[in-house]
């Protein structure tokens, strides 16, 4: 199975029924099904909340919330102390509120992706294995920022430690130079589950800084052809697992909608159970 989602729900105005600059979760879930909830990684929603969506989507739809910046330690780390109590409350609350998502079978995966100060060490390994501990057996996907993880002699044991740990490895694509960014590991750690998430190609925007370097990162629409190479890389994955899903997140321009759609229909493939489709009746 191949299913196709989008960074949030919210910031894509072309599904929006009314030309609003903002979608609602009624309308996105009419055209794709599944969604990554990029809010929980600057603080955790409210267990009312997470409930709430929950009544807004079809049964089958899935949800892959991002861990929070606490627990993929973009709140800083003093020394080697990774785990200190407040770490672990911050665990402790989110695995909370993901319950009712656990025992509906609306739970994707929680995405642990971590920032570029992460990189290739014994106690960062330590690390994964710790989150492993206390996420229980709750699905984790685990994207790296730090390109140390998969230099030639070390990405045969980075897969085989994420696999070990049973946790999915997000494959991306992105800009990379050698030494920033991240290269295209066409590697799967589950036979289960593999995981895609396309931020485009705009190695100005992904490589600079400045007051709209968030937006102008991901500001990137992907051509016919660089969609019809991703669907093969697809295709090629499907073949070693029972489940890819691709998450667009190229979306500084609001090209996301576009581009799932469109690979959506190179692949060839029909998306069932999806809400009703939100109409303008006026």
């Amino acid at each position: 199975m191949i299913q196709i989602g989008l960074s949030t729900w919210a910031d894509h105005p072309t599904l929006s029924v009314e030309g609003k600059p903002k979608s609602t979760l009624e309308e996105y879930v009419g055209h794709f099904p599944i969604v990554e909830v990029d809010s929980s990684f600057y603080a955790i929603p409210s267990l009312s909340n997470v409930v709430n969506w929950q009544h807004q989507v079809p049964n089958d739809f899935k949800f892959i919330f991002k861990a929070s910046r606490v627990m993929t330690l973009h709140d800083g780390v003093d020394g080697d102390e990774y785990l200190t109590p407040e770490r672990r409350i911050e665990f402790t609350n989110f695995k909370k509120i993901m319950q009712p998502l656990i025992q509906n079978g609306q739970l994707e995966s929680v995405l642990f992706q971590f920032p570029p100060s992460f990189r290739c060490d014994l106690t960062n390994i330590r690390y994964l294995f710790e989150i492993r501990q206390m996420m229980d057996r709750i699905p984790i996907s685990v994207e790296f920022r730090n390109p140390s993880w998969f230099t030639e002699a070390v990405e045969s044991d980075t897969l085989s430690y994420l696999e070990r740990l049973k946790m999915i490895n997000v494959i991306v694509d992105e800009p990379f130079d050698g030494n920033q960014g991240m290269p295209l590991v066409l590697q799967v750690t589950s036979a289960k589950k593999a995981m895609f998430r396309l931020h485009g190609r705009n190695a100005q925007g992904w490589f600079t800084s400045g007051k709209e370097w968030r937006k102008e990162r991901t500001n990137y629409r992907y051509s016919t052809d660089e969609l019809t190479e991703l669907a093969q890389w697809v295709k090629a994955v499907s073949e070693r697992v029972e489940e890819v899903t691709i998450i667009f997140n190229n979306n500084g321009n609001h090209d996301a909608v576009d581009n799932a759609k469109e690979l959506q229909k190179i692949l060839g493939i029909r998306f069932e159970g999806l809400g009703p489709v939100q109409m303008d009746l006026f």
